[in-house]
């Protein structure tokens, strides 16, 4: 058993002072006011969860946010896609995986696309790319959900794959089975899938990943999206999922950034979550999605890093409040429990026990400062407001502490960002 002493801890909704916790083969044990364990100082919260990560993205950070489009950034990305192999993902996904933990993230939905060798051939082990990101968080600590993505053609008019795309494609959903299959599951590692988008992957084939959860999808990030869908199909990329029985509790949209009113209440109405990526939209331009809307409507809210402009969770929650703010011109759109939900939602990417501290739950604890430049002063209730990543000092993940005193205790993560990504 470990047993902790929390200054502040958040218990469902409430927040609570002076709460012991005990860890027992990496689970909660029980939670009581007894005045022992290590201390941990300032404000303790559940484990995050980023519910939408591209980890290669991570190579664009600082070279490819100063003008242009979406489209122009996606170009530059597919050029990063190109350069990787088994052993510089690993490198690279690692030091990323790390860098989530010291922002308090304990789980990741791994959005995975980058299957193949540049040309399109299969390497000898077809998931040698998938096995890298596995491998990459267990080093760091981290759960990893790996959402293997179908990607089969470039357009809603079904132009196939072409570039570096062809990395992407398994050509037919069949050998996307059939190479998702010999994916296994570990302790610290599930399998999921994901559509990459409607423009990605045909109509007829939608119905094909209806057996497969937890189940993502990029939905109307751009105008240009819905417009090709409505030119193809005569609706919406939302009402095309619906059709063929991808909405659902176990289905996360990304993004769902240029809704219609339908779209939001049939999104709302099948409590499909909805993954915000703030920081990203932001950065891509791509705007502002409703998110206020949506919840209201029924569907619960999850966050993620996306591209990783930023990696921290604190920023996305509250850049969810801010862009309400900007949308609306009213303040007060979601309370600070409400945030750190979002925050928290480990149930869309699989792991339902995960993401709240209570007893039997995995044993996921992310210690705030309160004390810092940016928290010293802040109400407890609503630190969440001013933190960011940086306050980060202590970080545990299934009972086991992975950052401590700010740093990662195995990996040291400056070091290793920086020789992979030279």
């Amino acid at each position: 058993m470990t047993a902790y002493l929390a200054d502040y801890a958040w218990l469902g909704d409430r927040l609570v002072s002076d709460v012991g916790i005990e860890i027992i083969d990496g689970r909660f044990a029980s939670i009581n006011h007894e005045k022992s364990g290590r201390r941990l100082e300032g404000l303790v919260l559940p484990g995050f969860a980023n519910a939408h990560s591209h980890a290669f993205h991570r190579a664009l950070r600082g070279r490819a946010h100063s003008d242009g489009s979406f489209w122009t950034w996606r170009d530059l990305m597919y050029q990063v896609a190109a350069t990787l192999d088994p052993d510089s993902y690993l490198r690279l996904a690692r030091a990323v995986f790390a860098e989530m933990a010291m922002s308090g993230i304990t789980a990741v939905g791994e959005f995975h696309y980058l299957h193949h060798s540049p040309d399109g051939t299969p390497y000898a082990d077809p998931n040698a790319m998938g096995h890298a990101l596995i491998e990459a968080a267990r080093q760091a600590g981290l759960r990893i959900t790996l959402l293997d993505t179908l990607y089969l053609q470039s357009s809603v008019d079904g132009e196939p794959p072409e570039g570096v795309q062809r990395r992407f494609s398994d050509e037919t959903p069949q050998r996307w089975q059939s190479r998702v299959a010999e994916l296994t599951a570990a302790p610290h590692a599930r399998i999921g899938a994901a559509i990459h988008s409607v423009r990605a992957v045909a109509a007829h084939h939608l119905k094909e990943l209806g057996g497969h959860r937890p189940l993502h999808v990029h939905l109307s990030e751009q105008p240009a999206e819905n417009e090709q869908c409505l030119a193809a199909h005569g609706c919406t990329p939302t009402e095309l999922l619906d059709r063929h029985g991808i909405l659902g509790p176990d289905t996360t949209a990304v993004h769902a950034t240029h809704l219609t009113d339908h779209d939001v209440q049939l999104l709302g109405g099948t409590r499909t979550t909805i993954c915000m990526c703030p920081t990203t939209e932001r950065d891509l331009a791509d705007g502002i999605g409703r998110a206020r809307d949506l919840s209201d409507a029924g569907s619960p809210l999850s966050l993620g890093s996306d591209s990783h402009a930023v990696i921290d969770l604190l920023e996305e929650a509250r850049a969810l409040e801010m862009n309400e703010r900007l949308a609306t011109r009213r303040r007060g759109r979601f309370t600070p429990g409400e945030l750190l939900t979002a925050a928290t939602a480990h149930a869309s990417i699989g792991w339902s026990d995960a993401g709240a501290i209570k007893v039997g739950n995995r044993a996921d604890l992310v210690c705030v400062s309160l004390d810092s430049i940016r928290t010293a002063g802040a109400d407890p209730s609503a630190a969440i407001l001013a933190a960011t990543a940086a306050d980060i000092t202590h970080v545990i993940a299934d009972g086991r502490m992975i950052v401590d005193g700010g740093r990662h205790t195995s990996i040291d993560v400056p070091f290793e960002l920086a020789g992979a990504l030279s």
